[in-house]
C-alpha cells in the first residue's frame, strides 16, 4: 500500500505510522527526518535546510522532492510506503503524482488526521517541558513562535491539499483528537485493514 498522511504539526502522524508500519510491514518516509539527517550531517545542504527549519518555514521543492524520489525508489519501498511529512502543497501533490506514475505506480489512500490547532500548541508547550525535564534536548523549531508559524503555514495548506485528493478519490478524513488508540482503530478502519490497533 503506497499512502500518505496529512495532519498539523503534532496531530500524531508519527504515531500512526508507527503502527500501521507494524501492521503492513511498509516503510515509513519521514520528510522531517530526512531532512534532520540532512541537518545532522552538516552538508551545505543541511545548513540550508537548519536556517528555514529554524524559522519555521518550508524547505525548497526540489530538493524535498529529489530526497523522495530516491526514497521511494529504494527496494525497501517496492511494496508500498507511508508518506510522513510530505506533500505539504498542491504543486509537491501534483509533482509526486507525476513521479509515482513514472514508476508505475500510484497512491492508494490519504488520510488526513484532523486536529485542533489551539489544543496542538498546548501539546507543543508540554512536550518541550517533558524533552527538558528528560534530558534538555529540544528541536530548534519547537518554540511556541517557531510552532505557531509552522501550524499558519499547514492551515493555509491543508484545505487545497484535502481538496486535491477528495476530487480523485483518495483522501480518507480522521479525528486525530481522539484518544490515540482510538485513532489507530479509525486509520485501520479506514483503510479496510480491520479496527483493532497494533502498538
Amino acid at each position: 500500500m503506497r499512502m500518505v498522511l496529512l495532519g498539523p504539526p503534532g496531530a500524531g502522524k508519527g504515531t500512526q505510522a508507527t503502527r500501521i508500519v507494524a501492521r503492513l510491514g511498509i516503510p515509513q518516509l519521514s520528510t522531517g527526518e530526512m531532512l534532520r539527517s540532512a541537518v545532522a550531517a552538516g552538508s551545505a545542504i543541511g545548513l540550508q535546510v537548519k536556517a528555514v527549519m529554524e524559522r519555521g518555514g518550508l524547505v525548497p521543492d526540489d530538493l524535498v522532492l529529489e530526497m523522495v524520489r530516491q526514497r521511494i525508489c529504494h527496494p525497501e519501498a517496492r511494496h508500498g510506503f507511508i508518506l510522513d511529512g510530505f506533500p505539504r502543497t498542491v504543486a509537491q501533490a501534483e509533482a509526486l503524482d507525476v513521479l509515482l506514475g513514472d514508476e508505475g505506480s500510484a497512491l492508494d489512500a490519504v488520510i488526513e488526521l484532523q486536529a485542533d490547532l489551539a489544543v496542538l500548541v498546548d501539546r507543543m508547550a508540554a512536550r518541550v517541558e517533558e524533552a527538558r525535564s528528560r534530558d534538555g534536548a529540544v528541536r530548534p523549531d519547537d518554540n511556541p513562535t517557531a510552532f505557531r508559524v509552522r501550524l499558519e503555514t499547514y492551515r493555509r495548506q491543508t484545505a487545497p491539499l484535502s481538496e486535491y485528493y477528495g476530487a480523485r478519490g483518495k483522501l480518507r478524513l480522521v479525528d486525530g483528537m481522539q484518544p490515540i488508540d482510538d485513532v489507530t482503530r479509525s486509520v485501520f478502519s479506514v483503510l479496510g485493514l480491520g479496527a483493532q490497533p497494533t502498538r
